[in-house]
């Protein structure tokens, strides 16, 4: 039988999603947990497939797996769980899917957030997106050693303040490497005052014009969904339940962690 999971995991301490040797991986993690319940012993075998891959300290709220057992009454969250070791990488749904189901191929559509912290010219950041909006070149907000074609379409975007940080929204039928990360430099610059709407434009013309961009850090990029059509997915309330717990701690900790480090800030102008 074919399974299909959904995976959360905050990526911070991982070296990207995809398994590599000698490094500590979402996927590395979830293929030892899968081998320790004998659901599968070779993801090339099982013909393993992931939706996508997130880089070095990025993050997924639903990142969508897929490979062939003969133990799917096991290949359920609630067991998977109990193998990782990880506190910050969660199975939170499953699905029964088709023999020749490919959560890659067979996306309809991608979502990712990126978070900014600050406040910039929200105006010109939304009117410079809403170029974004259907099928462009996204050559020049793409990896500069990218080999493909790197045509898009861009389904939806809203930019908007959420606090003190500035978030991104993107839904697009795909992505490529940086392409999220080089989205959110360019809007910032634009935000900034750096750059204006003109340039951006031009940014799209990558046959007329070409600019180099460094990707916004990793940190802020959340790989928030993937869409398919006639899933049915059963999601495990406990699992989910629990994810919000730990969520919470982390919460709490990383916010006096934020009034500390301004403490420290103001400290340090103190003895100047």
């Amino acid at each position: 039988m074919r399974i299909a999971l959904k995976l959360a995991y905050i990526g911070t301490d991982h070296h990207g999603f995809q398994v590599q040797a000698n490094a500590k991986t979402i996927e590395g993690e979830l293929f030892r947990a899968l081998r320790e319940l004998n659901i599968i012993n070779d993801p090339h075998e099982a013909k393993y497939i992931a939706a996508g891959r997130t880089d070095r300290a990025v993050h997924a709220l639903s990142q969508v797996v897929a490979f062939n057992t003969d133990k799917p009454n096991i290949a359920v969250p609630s067991a998977i769980n109990s193998r990782l070791q990880e506190t910050t990488i969660w199975v939170w749904a499953r699905a029964e899917v088709s023999p020749g189901f490919d959560p890659r191929r067979f996306a309809k559509y991608r979502e990712y957030m990126y978070i900014m912290f600050g406040k910039f010219d929200l105006s010109v950041m939304q009117e410079a997106s809403n170029l974004l909006m259907g099928k462009h070149d996204f050559y020049n907000f793409a990896k500069n050693d990218i080999e493909r074609r790197t045509i898009s379409t861009i389904k939806r975007i809203n930019v908007h303040e959420a606090g003190e940080f500035t978030v991104i929204d993107i839904r697009a039928d795909h992505f490529f490497w940086h392409m999220v990360r080089k989205i959110a430099t360019a809007l910032k610059m634009v935000g900034t005052g750096e750059r204006d709407t003109s340039w951006f434009e031009k940014m799209l013309l990558p046959s007329e014009f070409g600019e180099g961009l460094q990707p916004a850090p990793a940190y802020g990029l959340i790989f928030k969904n993937v869409e398919y059509d006639n899933m049915t997915w059963k999601e495990d309330s406990y699992t989910k339940r629990r994810i919000s717990e730990t969520l919470d701690e982390m919460f709490f900790r990383h916010a006096v962690m934020s009034q500390l480090l301004r403490e420290f800030k103001e400290g340090m102008k103190m003895m100047e």
